[in-house]
Order: C-alpha cells, then sequence, then structure tokens
C-alpha cells in the first residue's frame, strides 16, 4: 500500500474550511482513479509533547506509490489538488507526505 498524509493546521474560518472541505473537497477526491480509502481524523489532534495548532489530518490509501503518482496525474487528481488551493491556499498551513508502507 501507500499513502498520502496531508496535515491542515488550524485555519482562520473554520466553519468555512470544514464546509468546503466536507461539501466539495472530498466528493472530488473520492472521484480520483485508485483511490481505496479515504480517512480523516475525528475530534481534536493533540501532539503528546504539548498543544497542537493541527486541526485535521487526512490519509488517502493506493496500492502504491505508481498508482499514487498516476491519480494524482488524472484530471480527477489535478481538480482535487487545485480545489485544494482554494480551501486552504497558504501553503504555510498544510503539510504532505507520500510514502509506501508495509505490514510489520
Amino acid at each position: 500500500m501507500a499513502g498520502m498524509v496531508v496535515i491542515y493546521k488550524k485555519p482562520a474560518d473554520v466553519k468555512a474550511f470544514e464546509k468546503h472541505y466536507f461539501e466539495t473537497h472530498i466528493p472530488l477526491a473520492k472521484k480520483i482513479p485508485g483511490l481505496r480509502k479515504y480517512e480523516i481524523s475525528h475530534g481534536p489532534v493533540t501532539v503528546i509533547a504539548g498543544p497542537s495548532d493541527v486541526h485535521l489530518v487526512g490519509t488517502l490509501h493506493f496500492d502504491d506509490l505508481d498508482a499514487l503518482k498516476k491519480a494524482f496525474a488524472s484530471p480527477e487528481g489535478r481538480a482535487a489538488a487545485a480545489d485544494r488551493q482554494l480551501y486552504a491556499p497558504d501553503d504555510s498551513g498544510v503539510q504532505m507526505f507520500l510514502f509506501d508502507s508495509r505490514e510489520v
């Protein structure tokens, strides 16, 4: 499996962020070819060492890194990536990680 983790800092307007994220972005992202599962954090995101400025964590699952790369090169993947610029335009408020994983 491969994954993409997207970490969003708390936005200035939480209500507007969540409205767009849940009503527009997730439906767009679920159309990405090869997407196996889409998970989001539920409730507060905490850090063991202290307070956190993280608002939401999204995790997308694909068969492997090649499938993930192909998915985001597709029209649906490009549309979802472009949409992220609408509800979270400040790149300093978003972190993205791509990775292969294996069960141990």
